[in-house]
């Protein structure tokens, strides 16, 4: 500790307003308290009295409808008051979605679809929770997808996914990771294999929909659809194969007219394309902190953010385990066999010899019971992390979530990297 008190701010909040912080500093810890009146953060009602505490990397906004008292303690790299936001506008999608729910919950029908599409750095994430916080606080179930690869917010980067929102997302931590559905996707961006990224939206879309069938709660409140910020080109048809697969209903484009135009000339007109502002207080990120934040999502998997956990770390023969990877390379036509295309072999399972390839790898360990069963297409029951290898041995050392043995043996390799430095 320091010897130089912690600083403490008192902010006075107009109605409309918001407060918007930054922790940088790696050592600081920021403590945030309401001291009176209403405020949110992303959606979640903040308690007042209560002290939330955020670390480095954390980016706060406190909203607040009525007007409020907050104090900061601690080391902030930035701190602000903005008058202007787009929180009323983004109040106004809620209420539609609403209204559609309540009309979805008289006619027992499904409620509202709505996809969330953007280019990097806009706000796509803060606009799916606060969307979903508001629902759950109206007593909804909605469905959150993930299709955004780079960050994997439901499990970690490389995987699609989808939760069902049963309560608002703790302030520092997130949503609840109640029994998440997973699929293993293995890069960090669609564009390393398209075939492949489109076949899991496909997949993903066919489960909810099943899932919205077995649960009236859920069936009525619908699905918000979070995706990656690659727009253009083959990014831009990822976007309308979502859409397509998912039978949206909405899409709401965040600060870019020029996909927004795109999106009103291409879907059909049954589905609403509305635009919308970005947040003044969205952070536009460097590839460095790109990467940081994979690297924290990885870690918070296994150590937990707030809450610690404490990982196990044990061997793995390799005669024990079953090694694959999603899509072999792509062999130019002269040398395909008879009726087989391209994309075909994107989507294949191949087996990976184990060996020094597999250090600092993240695997994901499949349901699947054997390869003959559909791997590509079946969820992940978790994920563990090569810490070593041993030639001489046959053995590799993992890190994983619960204890020896491996839930199931057929393990899928990623292309995502970890290096534990615990």
């Amino acid at each position: 500790m320091s010897d130089e008190k912690s600083t403490t701010q008192e902010f006075k909040l107009d109605a409309d307003c918001e407060l918007r912080f930054e922790v940088e500093n790696k050592n600081e810890k920021v403590t945030l308290e309401l001291k009176n009146g209403l405020a949110e953060v992303f959606g979640t009602e903040l308690v007042k009295g209560k002290k939330y505490e955020f670390s480095a990397g954390a980016k706060v906004a406190v909203f607040t409808w009525q007007g409020c008292t907050v104090e900061l303690v601690g080391k902030t790299d930035v701190s602000y008051v903005a008058k202007e936001t787009p929180m009323g506008l983004y109040l106004n999608c809620h209420a539609a979605m609403e209204r559609l729910r309540e009309t979805a919950e008289s006619e027992d029908k499904r409620g509202p679809i709505t996809m969330v599409v953007g280019p990097c750095d806009v706000g796509k994430s803060t606009l799916c929770k606060i969307l979903l916080n508001y629902a759950v606080r109206m007593g909804r179930r909605p469905i959150f997808v993930d299709l955004d690869v780079g960050q994997g917010d439901i499990a970690i980067p490389g995987t699609v996914g989808a939760l069902l929102v049963e309560r608002p997302s703790n302030i520092v931590e997130d949503f609840s990771q109640q029994a998440p559905l997973v699929f293993h996707f293995g890069h960090k961006t669609p564009s390393d294999n398209v075939a492949l990224y489109n076949l899991l939206v496909t997949r993903l879309a066919e489960v909810c929909t099943d899932r919205l069938q077995a649960n009236k709660k859920a069936r009525v409140s619908g699905i918000v659809i979070n995706t990656c910020g690659w727009v253009k080109g083959d990014g831009y048809k990822l976007l309308t194969h979502a859409a397509q697969a998912f039978e949206v209903d909405a899409i709401l484009v965040l600060d870019q007219e020029r996909l927004y135009n795109e999106l009103v000339r291409d879907i059909p007109p049954f589905v609403k394309v509305v635009f919308l502002p970005k947040s003044g207080g969205v952070v536009e990120r460097s590839q460095a902190q790109r990467t940081e934040t994979r690297d924290q999502g990885v870690r918070a998997y296994f150590y937990g953010s707030k809450t610690p956990l404490y990982p196990h770390s044990f061997e793995v023969k390799w005669s024990e385990a079953r090694l694959y990877k999603v899509g072999a390379p792509v062999l130019p036509a002269s040398c395909m066999p008879l009726g087989m295309k391209a994309e075909d072999n994107l989507t294949k399972l191949v087996a990976v010899t184990p060996g020094p390839n597999l250090l600092h790898h993240l695997l994901s360990v499949s349901f699947a019971d054997s390869p003959e069963d559909d791997v590509v297409q079946t969820n992940v029951a978790g994920f563990v992390c090569v810490t070593n290898v041993d030639v001489d041995r046959q053995t590799f050392t993992v890190l994983s979530p619960q204890p020896r043995p491996l839930p199931n043996t057929v393990l899928l390799f990623s292309e995502i990297q970890f290096m534990d430095s615990h």
